[in-house]
């Protein structure tokens, strides 16, 4: 149960995206265009996160993700840098897991999410870690993320589980609710604080 809008796929005209690389013409030391992508099981959230960031909405309606979906969102910083965000959904059902590494391959960010109230959720994001350190980009900028921070009272990971697998594997933590909107702009904020800058010219 995605909270995803299936948009169309828009990939035909996004065949320039790719991590952080400032040669490319596109990131300067004060704009940098990234390309991030989203990870974890099914039913996690991904999509609400991800339309709660880029449209402000939060459907529990909508269907679930097939294959993956672009978005992007531009957020400006306050030393006056703005990060384009180029975002790939990806479907977290098994079927599609093959299908992954096109969309982490030249990515500069994963957010590897779960869902604070499913165990199983959360060693599905462990498996999703143990991949991008392999086979991800080695400067690549890693969040954990526990979803659904909303229903407390079906919490079933804690919250100091999260913290010591992300302090363990290298990667910055935190807790959002897409339903509520808690934490969900912090979380792009942070990851565009982590970012390697490009030298200036």
């Amino acid at each position: 149960m995605g909270c995803s809008s299936s948009l169309p796929d828009r990939s035909a005209g996004a065949g320039r995206v790719g991590g952080l690389n400032p040669s490319n013409g596109d990131s300067d030391a004060k704009n940098l265009r990234v390309k991030l992508v989203l990870l974890g099981d099914s039913g996690v959230g991904k999509t609400c996160i991800v339309l709660r960031f880029v449209r402000g909405q939060f459907d529990p309606t909508s269907k679930v993700t097939v294959g993956a979906s672009f978005l992007s969102q531009t957020i400006a910083l306050q030393d006056s840098t703005t990060v384009k965000f180029e975002i790939w959904d990806t479907a977290g059902q098994e079927r599609y897991a093959a299908l992954a590494p096109l969309y982490y391959r030249g990515a500069a960010v994963a957010v590897i999410a779960y869902d604070i109230t499913n165990p199983d959720s959360f060693h599905k994001a462990q498996h999703w870690v143990k991949e991008l350190q392999k086979h991800g980009s080695p400067d690549i900028v890693l969040a954990l993320v526990g979803n659904k921070a909303d229903l407390q009272e079906k919490r079933e990971v804690s919250v100091q589980d999260g913290i010591d697998y992300a302090e363990k594997n290298g990667m910055f933590f935190i807790e959002t609710s897409a339903k509520t909107a808690d934490n969900i702009n912090q979380l792009f904020e942070e990851i565009a604080k982590r970012l390697p800058r490009p030298p200036s010219s």
